[in-house]
C-alpha cells in the first residue's frame, strides 16, 4: 500500500515557500543553488512539456513530508513506498498553479507518460522531449538523495522558475472607471501592504504626482527611476524629481525603510548638497522618521535646505481628496501605466488585480 500524504499540510508548505520564494523575485535576489541544480531547474522550466516540472512539485512536497517516499514511484499500485502522485496533483499543485496564473496544463496528470510510469531513465527512448526528461531525471536524482531541508531547497529553486514563467506571460490588469473615497482608501491601505518590492509606494506616488499636475494644469516635468537604480548611477537626487523648466521643485525619495539620523545625514551629503537643492521629501512607510533624524533636518533647514517627511499613505489619502472625484479617474488610469512597464513583476500586477477585485466586492 502507497504511503500516506497529509493534504493539507502539503498544501501550507507549498504556500509558505512559494510566499518565500515570492518575496526574493520581488526584491530581485538571485538565490544561490548548485550548478546541477540550476542547470536542470533552467532546462526544465525551457522545456515545452508542462508535465516535467509540475509533476516535480509534487515530487519535492512528497520528500519534503516523508523521506520514506520513493519519489520515483508516483502511483499508489507501485508498491508500499509509492505515493498517491495524481491526488497530490489534482488536489494540491494544479490547484496551487492555476490560482497563481501559473502557466501550467490543466490536462490529465502525466498524460505524456503510459500509466504507472517509473521516473527512471529507461522510458526515456519512448518519449518525444527527451532533453526535458534528461533534466527532469537530474533533477529527481538530487531530490531522491536530499534530507527534507534539501527537499525544501528543490522546490524554490522550482518556484523562482515558475515566478520567471509567470513574469514573462501577459496580465491583463484590471481597469475600474470610478472607486469612492473610502474605497480608495481601502485600496491604498492594501496595496501599501504587499511585498513588492518598494514598487507599489513609488508607482502610486508617481501616478499621483502625475495627477496633480493634470488636475492643476502645471507645468511639471516628473522625472522617476526604477526600483534598485542608484541614484549616483543615474545623476538624480531621488527616487522622484519634479522640474519646472529648470528649476527643481521637489526631490522625493520613497522608502520602505527606517529613517534614522545616519541617513539624514548621508542624504544631505550625497544628495541634497550635491544637486543643490532646496526641498527634499521623504515618503516613508508606517515607521515614523526618528526623534534625531527629524532634528538633524531642522538644523540643515536653517541652512536652506528644507527635508521633510510624510506618510506616504496619509499624503496618498490627502492627496485623494484634494484632488476631487473629478480627478480621481485619472489617478487610477496613471497608476495602470505604471504596472503596465515590462520591468513591472507579475505578481505586482496580480497583486493589483487581486485587491481591486477584493475593494469591489466589499
Amino acid at each position: 500500500m502507497a504511503r500516506p500524504i497529509d493534504y493539507d499540510l502539503a498544501r501550507s508548505a507549498l504556500a509558505e515557500a512559494f510566499a518565500e520564494a515570492e518575496a526574493r523575485f520581488a526584491d530581485c535576489l538571485d538565490r544561490p543553488m548548485a550548478e546541477d541544480l540550476r542547470g536542470a531547474t533552467e532546462r526544465l522550466m525551457g522545456s515545452p512539456t508542462q508535465a516535467y516540472r509540475e509533476v516535480l512539485l509534487g515530487c519535492c512536497l512528497a520528500r519534503m513530508l516523508d523521506p520514506s517516499i520513493n519519489i520515483r514511484l508516483p502511483y499508489v499500485n507501485q508498491g508500499d513506498n509509492a505515493y498517491n502522485g495524481r491526488t497530490l496533483d489534482e488536489t494540491v499543485v494544479n490547484p496551487f498553479l492555476q490560482s497563481h496564473e501559473i502557466p501550467a496544463s490543466r490536462g490529465p496528470f502525466l498524460s505524456v507518460f503510459r500509466r504507472s510510469v517509473a521516473f527512471t531513465p529507461d522510458i526515456r527512448g519512448g518519449l518525444r522531449d527527451k532533453i526535458g526528461y534528461d533534466a527532469m531525471l537530474v533533477f529527481v536524482e538530487l531530490l531522491a538523495r536530499s534530507d527534507s531541508e534539501g527537499a525544501r531547497g528543490c522546490i524554490l529553486a522550482l518556484l523562482d522558475g515558475f515566478l520567471r514563467l509567470r513574469d514573462a506571460a501577459n496580465v491583463n490588469l484590471v481597469h475600474v472607471e470610478r472607486l469612492s473615497q473610502d474605497q480608495y482608501e481601502w485600496l491604498l491601505t492594501a496595496l501599501l501592504k504587499v511585498p513588492s518590492g518598494g514598487r507599489f509606494p513609488v508607482i502610486l506616488a508617481v501616478a499621483m504626482f502625475q495627477t496633480i499636475k493634470l488636475a492643476f494644469e502645471l507645468d511639471w516635468q516628473i522625472d522617476w527611476q526604477g526600483i534598485n537604480v542608484a541614484d549616483r548611477a543615474s545623476d538624480t537626487g531621488g527616487d522622484i524629481t519634479i522640474r519646472s523648466g529648470e528649476t527643481t521643485i521637489l526631490s522625493v525619495e520613497v522608502t520602505e525603510r527606517p529613517i534614522d539620523r545616519a541617513r539624514v545625514e548621508a542624504t544631505f551629503n550625497t544628495k541634497v548638497l550635491v544637486h543643490h537643492l532646496t526641498d527634499y521629501l521623504f515618503l516613508h512607510g508606517d515607521a515614523p522618521p526618528a526623534a534625531d533624524a527629524k532634528e538633524l533636518a531642522r538644523r540643515y533647514f536653517a541652512q536652506g535646505h528644507e527635508i521633510g517627511f510624510l506618510s506616504v499613505k496619509e499624503w496618498l489619502s490627502n492627496a485623494l481628496v484634494m484632488i476631487g472625484s473629478r480627478h480621481r479617474p485619472s489617478f487610477t488610469v496613471h497608476v495602470l501605466a505604471l504596472l503596465r512597464a515590462k520591468d513591472v513583476p507579475v505578481n505586482v500586477k496580480r497583486a493589483w488585480n487581486e485587491k481591486v477585485r477584493e475593494v469591489l466586492d466589499r
